[in-house]
This record gives C-alpha cells, structure tokens and sequence, in this order.
C-alpha cells in the first residue's frame, strides 16, 4: 500500500509542476469555450428560481482531476448546465499553486496566485470539485499576496477568492437548491474531507444534497471526523501512518456496509478507494459531482 499511496501522491506534484507551464485547455474533453453559449442555459424543475438562473460560473478544474480524474469535472459541467447555469471553462487555468504554498516555494506560490486572479476574475463564482484546493485560494492567498509586497495583486484576491466555491456551498448557497434532481439508487457513505471539514466549514451541505437524490440509501460512516491519512505529501514523508491511516478510514467504510464511498475531494477517494481496492471489497468510491449529475437517463 505504500508505494500505491506515494506514487499517486508523486503523480499529484508532477502535475502541479507541469501546470506552471501549461498555457493550453486542461484536458477534461469539454467542448471550447467558443462552444459555451446560451445554448447552456435551460430550465429545470427543481425549486431554481428565475432569478437564479443565467448566473455566469466558471469551471476550476484543478490539476488533479484533470491528471487523473476528469470524469469530475465533467460531472460538475452537467449538473450545473441542467441547474441552468451557463458554465465557461477559462482555457488558462493552472494549478491553484497549494502545493507550492505548503512546500515553501514561495514564488512559485506567487506565479500561480497571479495566474487564477488573472483567468478567473470577472465570473459571477468559480466552482470547484475540491474542498483542498478552494481553501488554498480562500485561505492562503492573502499571505502569498502580502508576501509579494503587491498592492494590485492583493486588490485582486480580495475580488476574487470570496467568488471562488466548493460545490455543495454554491448549490446550497449561491443557487439555493438541495435537490438538483439526481437519481442514484444504492446505498452510500460520505466522508468528509479534512478540508471541507475543517477549513471551509461546509457543514452539512454534502448529505443534505445526498438526503434528496431518488433512488439513494445514505448511510452514517462511523469516525467520520477523522482524516484519511492522504494529506498531499504527508502521504510520502510519513507513509507508513498515511496507510495505516487509511486503512482505518477503509475499515469504517466496510464497517457502513455502503456500496459506494462519496467525498468532495478526489485526492482523499485515491487514498482510500486504493485502500479498499486492495482488499477487494467491492466498495465504489465516487465523487460527490457524479452523484449529484447522475440520473435515471444518465446513470453514473
């Protein structure tokens, strides 16, 4: 299990480092922006108001799930298209630079700072598939900013971190809806990830989300509080309590009894559905956006 965790942790890096450079589309499969019109925008029976509709959203991916989960953002595409959103992937995304930030590279942290105020001001809100990396932007911009000593760059946090979202906040929020429409017809866990948990504060959107979709059994993880063991790189300079923390984590899941495990961060899913694989347990780990997008006509 510890190789399995380091190298998908090394993985997780190599892609924050390669986002540096990269000036192109992430590679989710999303039609261009060119493709993002009104024609996006419809109706949808579910409690959205007229005045919630139309609201201009862009797409973070992030770096991981474009590495190795792009199902996720795909997901979240969907869902917010039927929700009535018109939802633009901004091609110029990089890395939200966290890694950078935790690691002390400070002017990489810099570099990646200026480049998401750069891409994603002027958006009615961003929306994420990740606790971690909305924390970092929420939370750990400011000092990069005050670092650089850059009143412009400081100007331009201010205007855009408090736009940027985790997606069960900007459901519950922002559109005002817990029932989007989602039919899922298993039994499922949430875990909560540390980040979700602890930095943004997200309370109880997730399972409120989950209680409405048709068709699902939600059931309480035991010891959800407690932290995976993933951790970014915690999962390589301490691996062997990363694993054992994880397989503690893939014990209260057995113990549920679900058939699929759900979280809002894949970095977290990665550690423990690894985990779970490995003992062939036949439990599904699942990203909140694929439950949510899922339905009768489009399963997930």
């Amino acid at each position: 299990m510890v190789s399995t965790c380091s190298t998908v942790t090394s993985a997780f890096i190599a892609a924050c480092a390669s986002f540096r450079m990269r000036s192109g589309p992430v590679r989710t499969g999303l039609p261009p922006l060119s493709a993002m019109s009104a024609s996006m925008t419809h109706r949808f029976g579910y409690g959205v108001g007229d005045a919630r509709m139309n609201v201009r959203v862009a797409l973070f991916a992030t770096c991981y799930n474009d590495l190795m989960w792009p199902e996720t953002p795909k997901a979240v595409v969907r869902l917010l298209r039927r929700l009535g959103c018109i939802v633009e992937f901004p091609a110029g995304q990089t890395c939200c630079g966290q890694m950078f930030t935790n690691t002390g590279y400070a002017d990489e942290a810099v570099s990646a700072v200026r480049s998401f105020v750069s891409v994603f001001g002027g958006y009615d809100a961003v929306v994420a598939p990740s606790g971690s990396c909305v924390g970092s932007v929420r939370h750990q911009y400011r000092a990069v900013a005050a670092r650089a000593a850059d009143p412009r760059l400081a100007e331009q946090v201010e205007a855009v971190a408090p736009a940027v979202y985790e997606l069960s906040e900007f459901l519950v929020d922002v559109l005002g809806v817990t029932d989007v429409g989602a039919y899922f017809p298993h039994r499922v866990t949430y875990h909560p990830t540390c980040h979700s948990l602890r930095m943004l504060r997200v309370g109880d959107r997730p399972q409120r989300l989950l209680e409405a979709v048709r068709g699902i059994e939600l059931v309480e993880l035991p010891r959800a509080e407690q932290c995976c063991g993933f951790g970014g790189t915690f999962a390589i300079k301490n691996a062997d309590t990363s694993v054992a923390m994880g397989a503690d984590k893939a014990g209260a899941v057995r113990e549920s009894g679900a058939e699929v495990l759900v979280a809002g961060d894949n970095s977290c899913l990665a550690h423990i559905g690894g985990i779970l694989s490995r003992q062939r347990s036949g439990v599904r780990a699942m990203h909140l956006a694929q439950i949510l997008a899922s339905t009768a006509e489009d399963p997930a």
